[in-house]
């Protein structure tokens, strides 16, 4: 397979993985609607970090023995799920704000390391992610590529995972958009809270 048609691929296959609902997709969501377009890009950008770690494990060859040992999987998922519930709760534990109270400040504040390492965080503890890159680095990728260009794919694949949320953080903040979000603001933290801890359940009890 020579670069371009890898590439083609790989465009491909991410795309679908990148817009699949998941957990990343939720944690987006919630901090954009609660929290504005600039947390919810830094969000993204900690999610393509976090990718960045899968990647460079799998180019190392190093998936397999992750996805391969029993005791490892366990402890990421136990790990993973807990980090997911965690988040949920904080979205469960969201209180109504009066009118004044949105007026004042719509958003909900928080600092940027925080919005980066959380997005961070969600994606590289996810344990779906080396079975994943097991699958994509060894079937559908030639495990004989030189390293140079799996490396340059990876890098393709973080530029599209970003593009796609900054899709997402661009939509849910229009202005339009976000203000009836605004309305029923605790409503929706409390929806998305409930399922990103259904997901860590689901990823611990898997």
């Amino acid at each position: 397979m020579d670069f371009w048609q890898g590439f083609i691929l790989i465009t491909g296959v991410h795309l679908l993985a990148a817009m699949s609902p998941g957990p990343d997709f939720v944690f987006v969501s919630q901090q954009t609607l609660g929290r504005g377009r600039r947390i919810g890009l830094l969000t993204s950008i900690g999610i393509a970090l976090g990718l960045g770690v899968h990647i460079a494990y799998s180019v190392l060859g190093m998936a397999v023995l992750i996805a391969s040992s029993a005791w490892l999987m366990t402890a990421v998922k136990i790990i993973g799920g807990a980090y997911l519930i965690y988040l949920g709760i904080q979205g469960l534990r969201a209180r109504p704000r009066d009118a004044a109270a949105l007026s004042a400040a719509p958003l909900a504040p928080q600092a940027a390391s925080a919005a980066l390492w959380k997005g961070f965080l969600c994606n590289v503890l996810n344990p779906k992610a080396p079975v994943y890159f097991v699958s994509l680095f060894t079937v559908v990728l030639s495990p004989e590529m030189p390293v140079w260009q799996l490396a340059a794919y990876g890098a393709w694949m973080m530029l599209l995972q970003l593009a796609w949320f900054a899709a997402v953080v661009w939509l849910l903040s229009v202005p339009r958009i976000n203000r009836r979000f605004q309305t029923a603001g605790h409503w929706i933290d409390r929806i998305l809270g409930a399922a990103m801890a259904g997901l860590g359940v689901k990823v611990m009890s898997n």
